[in-house]
């Protein structure tokens, strides 16, 4: 089993630095504002490399260059027991993306913190969660079972994969409450908890899992708030960062096990069978649309 050890050093200290001053009415002068900046990216390096440091069970991490030839770092996790599979990496631009799959459940979660810009504020203490939950089909992504046995011979070798998947466009039409959430799956509450407000899915899935988990349709339609995004201009198109707007976030996978490949051969009787002899591997292209209840949380979608 392959040990997942971030490359960053953490330093355990507190800020010696008071933003607000001397009391001036929590409001940081101009002169004081390289410094507040400062600070800020200094909390959010100092979450994310905590995000880092808690990959500490990964099985598999995969070193995966991007169509610009960078090298991104993802590790992955399968549990059998709990039937769960986990890939994490960290963007170039300071995001941390986790997909999280409950094959039990047929859900899939997307999460992602995104660092604040310095249009947001320099007040916030953590990275902006956003959580996308999904129908999962199981066919997407290899089982619990061969995901917890892979290994790799060559840990520094960069991979690339064999196949690029059709680019994805889901529309999230509703928030997900979260403290109804058990009733889909019981994984999502502390898996999304950080998201909390932000949390989204697709009313189709919530009636598809009303009958594949044999739940009352009523009780599942309970779980979302329909948020309408037809009503809704596109944020790119919004000049006022206090109105809510359409916005588009998206999810690059760059390298993951779609799928098992299968060799034939003798058995010690000399009958043809078939084995597992390798991993078919896919990037895949996601593009979640969603209503932001205002501007200022979709900076990124210009």
């Amino acid at each position: 089993m392959y040990v997942c050890i971030a490359n960053i050093t953490v330093h355990k200290f507190k800020p010696q630095i008071d933003i607000d001053g001397e009391k001036c009415n929590s409001t940081i002068m101009m002169n004081d504002v390289k410094m507040a900046k400062r600070l800020s990216e200094l909390k959010q390096a100092y979450i994310l490399s905590l995000f880092l440091l808690s990959l500490c069970s990964c099985q598999l991490v995969v070193n995966v260059k991007d169509g610009g030839g960078d090298v991104t770092v993802e590790s992955f996790l399968g549990n059998t027991t709990s039937d769960i599979v986990q890939l994490q990496f960290l963007n170039k631009d300071g995001t941390h993306v986790t997909q999280f799959i409950d094959f039990k459940t047929e859900t899939q979660i997307f999460k992602t913190y995104i660092p604040w810009e310095e249009e947001q504020g320099f007040g916030q203490s953590k990275p902006q969660a956003l959580c996308f939950v999904s129908r999962f089909t199981k066919n997407e992504f290899i089982s619990s079972d061969a995901m917890s046995k892979l290994r790799q011979k060559n840990p520094s070798a960069i991979r690339t994969p064999e196949e690029e998947k059709t680019p994805e466009s889901h529309l999230m039409d509703a928030n997900l409450i979260l403290e109804k959430s058990n009733i889909i799956s019981p994984k999502i509450f502390n898996f999304c908890r950080d998201a909390r407000d932000t949390v989204f899915t697709k009313e189709i899935d919530i009636k598809i899992w009303s009958k594949s988990l044999g739940q009352d349709m009523t009780a599942m339609m309970s779980t979302i708030k329909p948020s309408f995004p037809a009503k809704y201009n596109n944020c790119k198109d919004v000049n006022d960062l206090s109105k809510a707007c359409l916005c588009h976030y998206h999810i690059c996978i760059g390298w993951y096990p779609c799928g098992l490949k299968y060799c034939r051969g003798k058995d010690s009787t000399g009958k043809y069978v078939s084995y597992r002899c390798g991993i078919k591997t896919c990037r895949r292209f996601m593009s979640f649309d969603f209503v932001a209840r205002q501007k200022m949380f979709c900076l990124w979608d210009f």
